[in-house]
């Protein structure tokens, strides 16, 4: 293993949770009749959503369990370091909420003149490097079935994006606003940092067109691109309605401080997910502790809304264009119920890209079968 990133910023604690939450935040519980849960061994550990695709999304929370001992997310946190890239920029004072002009908590304000980033790496700094970006709305902890099957050969390296996870989340407007255009110049800040030598991407989801983006601006530093379910055809263009319900006017800012809607609902519609409820619990801390991840999915959202078709369309003609020379494979889970599979062989194809398909994964692959992922990564990589 090798030695822990290099702590180049403040360290952060991990909030932890030791008191029930209020009732308020759970929602009613839906009949029974709306939705299935697959038999498992301790079935009681684990919900499954493994309805036929036509059925869509009907998970219903109704409770939580907490412990006094260490959660997941703190065991996570422990596992990783903050990195410093990518200068915030201007200088607009403390953050205000956009409702009633108040000043936000620290989870909402600029750090200092250099945003911090949460990564977590597994394998001998000596091996090939991987970076494994996570899609939306996601975190690195979505790799974490990957990262150990990946250590043996490679050095592999999750983050969270800012705005999730434990990566900075600053109120948008006040140093960082989300845009497609931010987010590819601050991937490009956070590669010089971690990975300055040669390295292979593997990107999951909606943020692919950004890491092409960023992929066509640095071939030189690529051995090889893993796109895993991104958004490449016409259908693909518009935010599924888990997604966009999130960019709508000020319904949006609502929706997306409910800790279920913007982590539960959202992961649970997009594909056949089997989770632990303490894995289940990792996803809603964000938006358990402050506003700041909520208002960060709003504003993505809403970037995504407006320039997500340029994007895919960028990312159709840096993929189709004859200066294109990096190796690259696309894996597909083929239960995902946001992108649909019609058309996405016949594009891959014409351009004589690998297609791997996972019949038993749906949008988040990583999340749903991270060891057959990850060996698949191995072989795509040898």
């Amino acid at each position: 293993m090798a030695p822990p990133l290099a702590v180049v910023g403040p360290a952060v604690a991990a909030p932890t949770f030791r008191t029930p939450l209020p009732c308020r935040l759970w929602p009613w519980k839906l009949p029974s009749c709306c939705w299935r849960r697959a038999a498992l061994p301790k079935d009681e550990d684990y919900y499954l959503i493994d309805a036929d695709e036509s059925i869509g999304d009907g998970f219903s929370f109704s409770g939580g369990k907490y412990g006094e001992g260490p959660s997941k997310s703190d065991e996570w946190f422990a596992q990783g370091k903050m990195v410093n890239a990518y200068a915030v920029y201007g200088d607009k004072g403390k953050a205000k909420d956009p409702f009633f002009g108040l000043t936000m908590g620290s989870g909402s304000q600029p750090s200092g003149d250099v945003f911090r980033w949460f990564c977590v790496e597994a394998g001998s700094s000596s091996n090939p490097k991987v970076l494994l970006i996570h899609g939306l709305p996601s975190q690195a902890y979505s790799y974490r079935d990957v990262l150990p099957v990946l250590s043996d050969k490679y050095h592999a390296i999750a983050f969270d994006w800012l705005g999730f996870g434990f990566s900075d989340k600053p109120q948008p407007k006040y140093g960082f606003d989300y845009t497609l255009h931010e987010y590819t110049a601050s991937l490009e800040s956070l590669v010089n940092a971690v990975v300055p030598d040669k390295f292979s991407i593997v990107v999951q989801g909606y943020f692919a067109p950004v890491a092409v983006k960023y992929a066509s601006e640095h071939q030189d530093k690529l051995n090889h691109l893993v796109l895993v379910n991104p958004p490449i055809t016409d259908k693909h263009v518009s935010l599924p309605s888990p997604l966009a319900s999130f960019s709508n006017f000020l319904l949006g800012e609502i929706f997306s401080q409910d800790p279920l809607r913007a982590s539960d609902k959202v992961l649970t519609s997009c594909g056949p997910y089997m989770m632990k409820e303490e894995d289940a619990m990792v996803y809603r801390r964000p938006y358990l502790v402050s506003g700041s991840s909520g208002f960060a999915l709003n504003a993505i959202s809403k970037a995504m809304k407006k320039d997500l078709k340029a994007y895919i369309e960028s990312m159709r003609s840096i993929l189709g264009s004859d200066s294109w020379k990096t190796k690259t494979t696309i894996c597909w889970g083929m239960r995902d119920r946001w992108l649909s599979y019609d058309g996405v062989e016949e594009f891959f194809g014409g351009l004589n890209h690998k297609i791997v398909e996972l019949p038993m994964a749906g949008h988040h692959a990583q999340e749903d079968r991270g060891e057959e992922l990850g060996n698949i990564i191995k072989s795509i990589l040898r």
